[in-house]
């Protein structure tokens, strides 16, 4: 039976900056200035700062309710500046801990901000001091922001991630190939040292399983092209990951995008598939903001 497992999972990841990785031919990432930099906030008794989720497109104020970051949840609005605004709630000016209870808070506001609007996600903990901080934030980088939303309008992202058997697969390796399987024969009926049969038959294993792993990955990417705006694919964890993979589906194609995974998994069916969201599009957006965050004094 396939093993496709679709799940939701909160995570709280740079926006301003992608993770690494080989950006699959398929659509334009949106580019972006660089701001001042400064330092993280500290903590300040009894000051009260603005804690940044998301940037949206919006030119009238917008109110999502006690969904914030906290002990009690709090009061989530937005900041406008034109047409556009940064969703946010108050906070003590002070470092958040990247506890489990603060990044689902992170995560459950941004996920209920892009029921409605596309949003460009915020990293984890971004905290300005005052309003007038945002404000500026939003009139010197309008440009990059609004371009970013204009490119991402209406686009979800997903994550993918394949995984394999080592064992099943070597076995399938030594079925398929005979020298390989002859190999393994000899080294099972020598009496004497066996090293150099090892040796080679250890470089013709691996070598057939990274070809088979890239036949893999070119099928799955190409089988799931024509669902997809983008993709992204970042380095695999382990060795029983082969894809580990973001993509850029617009939100009228969710379901097709669904069942095609599901489709994929059935035909690979000795293969694992993992894949959440939708999420912000965490990894198809590059404005590199180094943002002046709240801080002590001035």
């Amino acid at each position: 039976m396939p093993d496709v497992q679709k799940r939701r999972k909160a995570r709280a990841k740079a926006a301003a900056k992608p993770a690494t990785g080989r950006k699959q031919p398929a659509g334009a990432r949106a580019k972006g200035p660089e701001l001042p930099a400064g330092p993280a906030p500290k903590p300040v008794e009894g000051a009260r700062g603005k804690y940044v989720y998301c940037i949206i497109q919006s030119g009238e104020p917008q109110r999502f309710g006690p969904l914030g970051i906290g002990a009690d949840p709090a009061e989530v609005h937005t900041i406008n500046f034109r047409d556009i605004a940064a969703v946010v709630s108050d906070t003590p000016i002070e470092v958040h801990d990247p506890t489990r209870e603060n990044v689902l808070a992170h995560e459950r506001v941004n996920e209920t901000v892009m029921r409605k609007y596309t949003v460009i996600p915020m990293s984890f903990g971004t905290v300005f001091k005052t309003r007038d901080d945002i404000i500026e934030l939003l009139r010197s980088a309008y440009e990059a922001f609004h371009d970013v939303l204009v490119k991402m309008q209406d686009k979800l992202e997903f994550g993918l991630k394949v995984l394999w058997d080592r064992e099943v697969m070597i076995r399938e390796i030594e079925r398929a190939d005979e020298d390989i399987r002859r190999l393994k024969s000899e080294i099972g009926a020598q009496k004497g040292s066996t090293y150099f049969a090892r040796m080679q038959y250890g470089r013709l294993v691996d070598a057939s399983l990274q070809a088979l792993s890239e036949k893999y990955v070119a099928e799955i990417f190409e089988a799931l092209r024509d669902v997809a705006v983008a993709s992204r694919a970042n380095k695999p964890i382990g060795d029983k990951m082969i894809i580990n993979a973001a993509f850029l589906v617009a939100r009228d194609k969710e379901t097709a995008f669904d069942q095609r995974v599901k489709q994929i998994g059935a035909r690979f069916d000795k293969l694992t598939f993992k894949y959440t969201g939708p999420w912000p599009p965490y990894n198809f957006v590059n404005i590199r903001l180094k943002l002046e965050r709240a801080k002590e004094g001035k």
